[in-house]
């Protein structure tokens, strides 16, 4: 039987024990506490286009997150901001953005990749799409950017020449052909040239067309009508870009056969594109962001050119013309909208 004197000398052994415990309690409150809490790395998207007509290529560069092991609210925060197609809105984005302490800038084209040039100089930017980052002075060269901007060019040499092909396939006796284009976007004199030497192969006459505004493309049409073009061809630039579908409606009511830079132009009526697979570029973007998540530099990066490439035609503005396409054309595409 226990007494009195044991329960005191019970509770006088088992007091250094609680302290000890409490003790050791609060040092680990005190070091949880100070433990810093996993950052997920942030990467901002910026880019004049809507969602809607961005969704596809926004889509294409989750799925090389994907790829990558990256998943959005768990390892990585993917932060889209769009102006809705008014570059005036793209200045506020870039502050917003730099105010949310991204890690890496990702762009959807020159017109966004230049504002975000001019914030920072320190911030990675990763071109998703760039038709002449020489010339657009984002990058050095591509084989070594030497700034803090790399990425993708959705240009090769060979593009307008088989664009010019194409169209003498599609009409067999085409003999002059409109070129639209911007001269003060980069990149365009030297489209121009290209497809200058393209058609002099195939004894095919350019005339070339200056539109710098939705507005001129119905005298744009008119005067290659006047000058008998049997066909047109557009250089990519940001004009028309913005007003896809009222371009695809005038080439319709025109009755002449254009072939297109994107394949956005052929979704909104227009009639055939061969080019650059955007989404691709995309999706290869992601890979870029995971490299300097992993610590690599821009400058070190080299801009990489396309290797996927599509053609498309839409059936109905075909029709719509009374234009036949060949057989052998329809076999090669890789989408009919029919």
């Amino acid at each position: 039987m226990k007494t009195k004197q044991d329960a005191v000398g019970y509770r006088k052994k088992r007091k250094p024990f609680w302290l000890t415990l409490c003790a050791v309690t609060v040092v680990l409150a005190a070091s949880a506490r100070a433990q810093p809490v996993t950052r997920k790395p942030r990467v901002s998207y910026l880019t004049v286009l809507s969602a809607a007509s961005d969704s596809n290529r926004i889509e294409a560069f989750r799925r090389g997150l994907r790829d990558l092991g990256y998943m959005e609210g768990k390892n990585i925060i993917f932060d889209v901001r769009s102006t809705g197609g008014k570059t005036e809105g793209l200045r506020a984005l870039v502050s917003e953005v730099l105010q949310n302490n991204t890690d890496v800038i990702l762009t959807g084209g020159p017109t966004a990749t230049r504002p975000a040039k001019q914030a920072t100089s320190t911030i990675p930017i990763v071109m998703a799409q760039d038709n002449d980052p020489v010339g657009n002075g984002f990058v050095v060269s591509l084989a070594r950017p030497g700034g803090n901007i790399t990425g993708l060019s959705s240009y090769t040499t060979e593009l307008n020449g088989k664009r010019v092909e194409l169209l003498k396939e599609i009409v067999p006796r085409l003999a002059r052909v409109a070129v639209l284009g911007t001269s003060t976007n980069p990149g365009n004199a030297q489209a121009l040239k290209e497809t200058e030497d393209a058609a002099r192969g195939f004894s095919v006459k350019l005339q070339y067309l200056e539109v710098r505004d939705p507005k001129e493309f119905e005298t744009a049409f008119r005067a290659a009508a006047q000058e008998h073009a049997e066909a047109i061809l557009m250089l990519a630039t940001p004009v028309f870009n913005f007003a896809r579908k009222q371009f695809a409606e005038q080439a319709a009511k025109s009755r002449l056969p254009v072939i297109y830079p994107r394949t956005e132009f052929v979704e909104a009526g227009g009639l055939m594109t061969y080019g650059t697979s955007v989404p691709d570029l995309y999706r290869r973007a992601a890979t870029y962001v995971d490299k300097i998540f992993k610590g690599a530099k821009p400058a070190d990066l080299p801009v990489e050119q396309p290797t996927k490439f599509e053609l498309v035609i839409n059936l109905k503005a075909a029709k719509q013309i009374g234009l036949t396409i060949p057989p052998n054309v329809l076999a090669r595409a890789d989408r009919v909208i029919r």
